[in-house]
């Protein structure tokens, strides 16, 4: 009986710490500020890097990694060579399956492919996804980098 005690004891204790484990981390996915590097994913409408941009502030973006686009074939986040976009598309005449970004619920759209750097046009929440019109038969993900630099004030 004695060990059968020290055995729910134990138990306690150690349903006691994940409870503290998970009420310190919360519930639920990792918010994308919370990851060093964001996944973009190619099945998701626009999605939010978790970085809040204001008008001016130079916005450097790097992009890696492969996502399905055009059944069987895979690509980054520059785009499928030989398939442009159709006029239907976020953006037209350019990459499909490339990355785009935009800043706020609104922003226009702008290719970021692998990367580059940008200076906001608006202040807001900087969002990506892939260019395309039909997101459900997509796969994989993108990871992006994010740096944001204010200009100096006064100058």
């Amino acid at each position: 009986m004695k060990r059968v005690w020290i055995l729910v004891f134990l138990a306690v204790i150690m349903l006691v710490g994940v409870g503290i484990g998970v009420a310190r981390r919360g519930l639920g996915p990792l918010r994308h500020d919370a990851l060093s590097q964001p996944r973009i994913y190619a099945y998701r409408d626009w999605q939010s890097v978790g970085v809040q941009v204001n008008e001016g502030d130079l916005i450097r973006l790097r992009a890696q990694g492969t996502w399905l686009y055009t059944p069987g074939e895979y690509h980054g986040p520059e785009g499928h060579k030989r398939y442009p976009a159709p006029s239907y598309y976020p953006v037209s005449g350019v990459a499909g399956g490339v990355l785009l970004g935009r800043i706020g619920e609104d922003g226009p759209p702008f290719i970021v492919g692998r990367g580059g750097t940008f200076y906001a046009d608006r202040g807001g929440l900087l969002y990506l996804r892939i260019n395309d019109d039909i997101l459900s038969d997509n796969d994989g993900y993108v990871t992006v980098e994010v740096s944001v630099t204010s200009p100096t004030p006064g100058r």
